[in-house]
């Protein structure tokens, strides 16, 4: 069974039943027939007798109407199925399958509308199908989720009617059910890419000349030109009677940390989704192919205590453990306690690993309390600092301004740059590793370092 189809919500089918007082109405069509007796109602007014005409129309109109209805199955006799096709993702547009069985005898035109929550959809779902005697109808309709998280659908509502039209009935099918609203898969799988070249980096180690320590060793193999002198393995060149190197391929099995502020400042929206989602999105990815490379993935989530923490483990089952964290993941109302964070980590992690830090800073003038944080990480573990950029600022501090209300926000939007300058610079002489950039391009980037960090052997 592939993830996809496990992550994808259950189907939910329900006999319709009754709703409510009576459960029926008049149709459209009745309604038009009732119009066309007051004809009568002119000739009534010159010869009275002429009325018996109206009340003969609208007793034969109403006979009319009860066949209609009689005829009509009644509810029992229909069943409402809600499908899904896929897993229900951020921001991906996704389609939901209503369906509908006709147990009775007469063909059903009916009208469905379902119960979204609004952060699946903003309008209520309304679509129309014909279901023959006996046989299934279905229509589809469009989802695209602004939340991730729980989300609870409700029950089916619909009114139907045969093809006379003259009566109606009304149902409610009881397919309520919680849809888990997972981070963007669409985005991990356009970093197929990375999966791929995570696969070559033993290649490419074969390839290029081995400097440092740090490295497994794989092979030996016949000294070519640029090889390093440090790598030539003298025992095998004197027994073979040529020079043969040593060959090390990246080392596998180390612990990476991923880290989420989940504090208020994680709540800025950015082409409609909140920079926490940005961060989500980015520690999927990078999980999935840290997974993929040997690597053990913890995960450690804070506000102003550590909301989620999952220890270091490895396979495929560790990623939906990952991934079903993630979902759960939401913002608090006041600002991170970074240095709390630091010591649930150090406790956690004794020994030195890769900690990928997703997180923004504070436009303030004093040092954020994250930057003192990362920092007393950095003798012991290397650290990968995310801050993730504004857009909106930088294009107010590059605006040419020709007002003076606009002299001013270009000049404070050029100040808190260079104060992220000054911070970010701090950091890298402290020996850590950063990475400041747009929201949409964050995924890539932070997976592009972590490779280079495995290529680089600086672990």
């Amino acid at each position: 069974m592939s993830a996809s189809s496990v992550l994808t919500p259950t189907a939910k089918e329900s006999h319709a039943e009754v709703f409510g007082r009576f459960g029926f109405a008049f149709g459209r069509r009745s309604f038009l027939l009732a119009t066309v007796g007051l004809v009568w109602l002119g000739p009534a007014f010159l010869v009275p007798r002429f009325a018996f005409g109206i009340l003969a129309w609208d007793v034969l109109l109403l006979l009319a109407v009860l066949f209609d209805l009689y005829q009509l199955p009644p509810p029992e006799h229909l069943t409402v199925t809600r499908h899904w096709s896929d897993p229900v993702a951020l921001s991906v547009t996704s389609r939901v399958e209503l369906r509908l069985h006709n147990g009775g005898n007469v063909t059903v035109l009916a009208e469905m509308f379902d119960e979204v929550p609004a952060e699946l959809r903003r309008e209520i779902p309304h679509v129309e199908l014909s279901a023959a005697a006996g046989s299934e109808a279905a229509a589809k309709y469009d989802i695209k989720p602004v939340e991730r998280g729980d989300s609870k659908m409700g029950d089916v509502y619909l009114h139907y009617q045969s093809r006379l039209g003259l009566a109606e009935r009304w149902a409610l099918a009881r397919v309520g059910q919680t849809v888990r609203v997972y981070p963007n898969l669409e985005e991990v799988r356009q970093q197929s890419i990375h999966l791929v070249r995570s696969r070559q980096i033993e290649l490419q180690q074969r390839q290029a000349r081995t400097r440092g320590i740090g490295r497994e060793f794989e092979s030996l193999r016949e000294y070519r030109q640029g090889d390093d002198f440090r790598n030539i393995c003298w025992s095998a060149s004197a027994r073979r009677g040529k020079l043969v190197s040593k060959v090390y391929q990246a080392e596998r099995g180390q612990t990476i940390w991923v880290v989420i502020d989940c504090g208020r400042l994680m709540q800025t929206r950015i082409r409609g989704l909140a920079k926490l989602d940005y961060a989500v999105n980015t520690a999927l990815c990078l999980s999935e192919v840290a997974l993929y490379s040997g690597d053990k993935v913890g995960l450690l989530a804070y506000d102003r205590a550590t909301s989620h923490r999952v220890l270091p483990q490895r396979g495929s089952s560790h990623l939906r453990n990952l991934m079903e964290e993630l979902v759960d993941l939401r913002t608090g109302p006041l600002e991170a306690d970074h240095l709390r964070a630091v010591s649930v980590l150090m406790n956690s992690q004794k020994r030195r690993s890769l900690v990928i830090w997703l997180t923004d800073l504070a436009e303030t003038t004093m040092t954020p309390e994250v930057i003192d944080a990362a920092l007393r990480l950095t003798p012991q573990h290397l650290v990968l600092f995310t801050v993730i950029g504004q857009p909106d600022l930088q294009e107010m501090a590059a605006q040419d301004p020709r007002k003076a209300a606009s002299m001013y926000q270009a000049s404070a939007a050029q100040e808190i740059i260079q104060r992220r300058q000054v911070l970010l610079a701090r950091m890298r002489d402290r020996s850590a590793l950063l990475v400041e950039v747009d929201a949409a391009a964050m995924s890539a980037a932070v997976v592009n370092s972590y490779l280079d960090i495995k290529q680089q052997n600086r672990l």
